[in-house]
């Protein structure tokens, strides 16, 4: 102890009092280096032995991500730089090169200085946690025990897997709402003015706006509510009186499937409703831009909901009564022989069709779709359709020259047998060539009366008749003057024999 006592003495006089600070500064540097990686280590191992950091993580980054995500190693280098930092300045104070320490020291002061806002910040952040929480686990308690999800499961039909944990989303949303209503005090408290500004005013917007969203929400919930009552009372009142088996007797059990017609009229009561509670939340919201072309478009929905509901039920009266009267037609017809037509008009024919019918079920089925073409062009008069009102009247009006024309095809058909039977029970040594003449006279006639009737090619068939008119009245001129020329030369000789006389 002595003899370094001794030496150091004379190293300094040796090699002066730099290399000595130097080599203290060396020193503290070290030891700087190691006290900042021990205590770096220290931090991260503490943190590691406690959930804290991953709760953090999860929080800020979710839980994917903050299941990966070593906060400990990023607070652990934060916690070891700082201290090298501080290691650092007592390095260069050491060697008195206040040039580099001074800016070094400035840069800890700030960030000390600093850290009363961090503090601050930190428990407010705090606090907006806890009240957050608190009122998340509030909130999922009550949606829980008045068992918010499986009644929003019920109600929409929905099994319990498939339908939205609504629990779970107003919860989630209460929870990010504390949060962002503590956003400017935090801001406020870091002394962050450029952020500060733009969501202060986002904030007192969203405050404005908040009690237009609690009211829309509140006539949403009554008014989808309320219809959900209306809904059942008219489906089961509607059920109670017999409109089910109505329904069925109509014929709608089949174009329903498993759906009953109460059910349909419950339904349809239920999204009227709910077009005019929508229609009151959108006005609530004070949204301009967004409620007029939706209060437009659900008002245009609800002044044809009349009309549909009106054309609605012409259709079904019609069909209705197009079944009565065409059953009641069908009837008629098949106690009056109508099936046996088709044998009377020499068709050679079976009195029931390919797919089992009837000529008289035809009958019935073509004077329904006239019905039905009739009260479809009314409905579609009530629904504001001109275009298709028209084209159904047209295809109406062709409907009935096709028929009209069928009629007198079938006329014809019966007189042209009628007529070459009688030709050849008369006996005649040609009534056969005579009856065959006949019938494929009145055949041609008839299709040509037909066709014009139709409407379907009428110069052409005009332009044909004309044509074998024509040529038949030139053979028959022809054959008369070919065949009496002799005659005809006689008699004119006799009438010069009776002027020369």
């Amino acid at each position: 102890m002595g003899l370094l006592q001794e030496m150091v003495p004379q190293l300094a006089t040796l090699f002066g009092p730099d290399v000595l600070r130097v080599l203290v500064a060396i020193v503290v540097l070290f030891v700087g280096w190691l006290v900042a990686r021990i205590v770096a280590w220290t931090v991260k191992k503490g943190l590691e032995s406690t959930t804290i950091d991953n709760r953090i993580a999860k929080w800020v980054l979710g839980d994917e991500k903050g299941e990966s995500f070593a906060i400990e190693a990023w607070v652990g280098k934060v916690v070891y730089y700082i201290l090298l930092l501080f290691a650092l300045v007592l390095f260069f104070n050491t060697l008195k090169l206040t040039v580099v320490s001074e800016p070094l020291t400035t840069l800890l002061n700030k960030i000390f200085g600093y850290v009363p806002q961090l503090l601050g910040a930190a428990l407010l952040v705090g606090v907006a946690w806890l009240v957050a929480t608190v009122a998340r686990k509030t909130v999922s308690i009550a949606a829980d025990r008045w068992r918010l999800d499986e009644k929003v499961a019920s109600e929409s039909g929905l099994e319990k897997d498939a339908a939205p944990e609504l629990a779970r989303t107003l919860g989630d949303g209460i929870y990010w709402l504390v949060f962002l209503l503590f956003l400017p005090i935090v801001l406020g408290t870091l002394q962050l003015g450029g952020l500060l500004t733009p969501v202060q005013a986002m904030m007192d917007r969203l405050l404005t706006f908040v009690p237009n969203i609690l009211a829309a929400g509140l006539i949403l919930a009554a008014g989808w509510l309320i219809a959900r009552i209306v809904q059942r009372i008219v489906t089961n009142l509607l059920a109670a009186v017999g409109v089910d088996r109505l329904g069925e007797k109509v014929g709608l059990g089949t174009a329903l499937g498993t759906r009953k017609l109460s059910g349909l009229v419950g339904l349809v009561v239920y999204v009227f409703i709910l077009f005019n509670v929508i229609l009151s939340s959108l006005n609530a919201l004070a949204l301009e831009a967004v409620t007029r072309p939706a209060s437009e478009m659900l008002g245009q929905v609800l002044e044809a909901i009349p009309r549909l509901f009106a054309a609605s039920v012409l259709l079904a009266l019609a069909f209705y009564v197009g079944r009565l009267v065409a059953q009641l037609l069908v009837g008629v017809l098949a106690g009056a022989g109508f099936d046996s037509v088709l044998d009377k008009l020499g068709l050679a024919m079976s009195s029931t069709t390919s797919s089992g019918k009837r000529p008289s079920d035809l009958a019935g089925t073509v004077l329904l779709t006239i019905i039905m073409l009739f009260a479809s062009i009314e409905a579609a008069g009530l629904l504001g359709f001109a275009s298709l009102a028209v084209l159904l009247a047209s295809l109406l009006e062709f409907t009935g020259q096709l028929a009209l024309g069928l009629i007198v095809f079938a006329v014809g058909l019966f007189l042209a047998n009628f007529a070459a039977s009688t030709i050849r029970a008369s006996g005649n040594p040609q009534a056969g060539l005579l009856a065959t003449a006949a019938r494929v006279a009145i055949l041609v006639l008839s299709t040509a009366i037909a066709l014009s009737q139709m409407g379907i090619a009428n110069d052409i068939i005009e332009l044909a008749f004309g044509l074998l008119l024509g040529s038949l009245a030139v053979a028959a001129a022809i054959a008369f003057g070919l065949g009496g020329r002799d005659v005809a030369a006689k008699q004119i000789e006799a009438w010069r024999e009776d002027l020369k006389s």
